[in-house]
């Protein structure tokens, strides 16, 4: 049987929309800076599919010299279930933003949030203030700001939801007023209470290239209207085709046999799960929707889109000694990270291959 090459580049798409910075993401930006001075520590969320994208450049500047914590969200859907390679990018992001402590999360596991509190109730009992400790959570659109502090809410004061969340950016449109997270008041605790601020997700003035805007609409930082569905699924595609067992072609086994048509593998898709138009034409467009959806739920392989090395992040420590604020500086500043990205990627597709 002949072995099944993946295709070894995604052609680029230089038509495809570079931004996505919307009004609210403006004004919340300048809000965030009104409000610094009352804010003790700010808790940077990043979705750790994308962990080098997912980074907005402008927080370094808005936030520089607040004391933070860095939390890679939705760890359970990037973990390939291979824990030397998930510790050994651990490892690297930890020495990376070294003093300030990095978690990785997934909010459905209490023992990821406790961590996460922990590290803020020390924060908390170090100031030693009698009125409490006020924190900040920022970061991109949808990479799950509300989901934890409505998590840290639950594990730290057995309250409900406050935050509202959905699977679109853009829940979030203002500022709110602080929720509790810990209740020193009542455990007798000293430090006085902390409450967290929620905060809509901010998204960069200019995207560096194609790349990075397809890995940012697949996880959801865009509306599913700006990039065609058709374009992320092939994307999709191309990725999946690239990892290994078992998040490769096998995942969509039940469908089709591993290809690099995303036609072919849509059509299949849409007969198999009855998605069709009149006359029993598949429904591509839709089907394209419901494949990248059930990526995004874990359900079509778990991986990063991000390649985490050194040489990556070096090219991150050069944009940080940067400072990029305008447009022109941050189309400059992603130029060396895409550059990596791609250099690994054609590494990974010269080493594959399936039956």
């Amino acid at each position: 049987m002949t072995s099944f090459i993946p295709r070894a580049a995604f052609p680029t798409l230089d038509s495809l929309p570079r931004s996505y910075y919307l009004g609210h993401h403006a004004a919340g930006l300048a809000k965030m800076r009104t409000l610094l001075s009352q804010i003790d520590l700010v808790i940077e969320c990043r979705d750790y599919r994308i962990p080098l994208t997912s980074r907005n450049p402008m927080f370094e500047d808005v936030l520089e010299g607040r004391e933070r914590i860095v939390v890679y969200t939705k760890k359970d859907l990037g973990s390939a279930d291979n824990r030397e390679e998930d510790g050994r990018r651990h490892k690297m992001l930890r020495q990376f933003y070294h003093p300030s402590p990095v978690c990785f999360s997934d909010t459905k596991s209490h023992a990821d949030t406790r961590r996460i509190l922990d590290i803020i109730r020390t924060r908390s009992a170090a100031r030693n203030n009698l009125t409490g400790s006020h924190c900040m959570v920022v970061g991109m659109p949808n990479v799950g700001k509300s989901t934890l502090l409505n998590a840290l809410r639950a594990t730290g004061v057995r309250k409900g939801k406050v935050a509202h969340t959905g699977a679109q950016p853009g829940v979030t449109r203002k500022i709110g007023t602080g929720v509790k997270i810990v209740d020193n008041t009542a455990t007798g605790e000293g430090g006085g209470d902390v409450y967290l601020l929620d905060t809509p997700g901010v998204f960069i003035p200019y995207v560096p290239s194609a790349t990075a805007m397809l890995v940012l609409a697949l996880c959801g930082s865009v509306k599913d209207t700006v990039i065609p569905a058709f374009t992320l699924a092939d994307y999709l595609l191309y990725n999946i085709n690239l990892q290994p067992t078992p998040h490769g072609p096998e995942v969509y086994a039940d469908y089709h046999s591993p290809t690099n048509s995303i036609t072919e593998l849509l059509d299949a898709m849409a007969r198999k799960i009855g998605r069709l138009q009149k006359g029993g034409e598949p429904d591509l467009d839709g089907t394209a929707m419901w494949m990248v959806q059930r990526w995004r739920n874990g359900h079509l392989g778990r991986f990063l889109l991000d390649d985490v090395s050194e040489e990556a992040l070096e090219a991150y420590r050069r944009e940080d000694g940067e400072k990029p604020s305008s447009v022109n500086q941050a189309r400059k500043a992603g130029k060396e990270v895409v550059r990596q990205r791609a250099k690994a990627r054609s590494k990974r597709a010269g080493g594959i291959g399936e039956g």
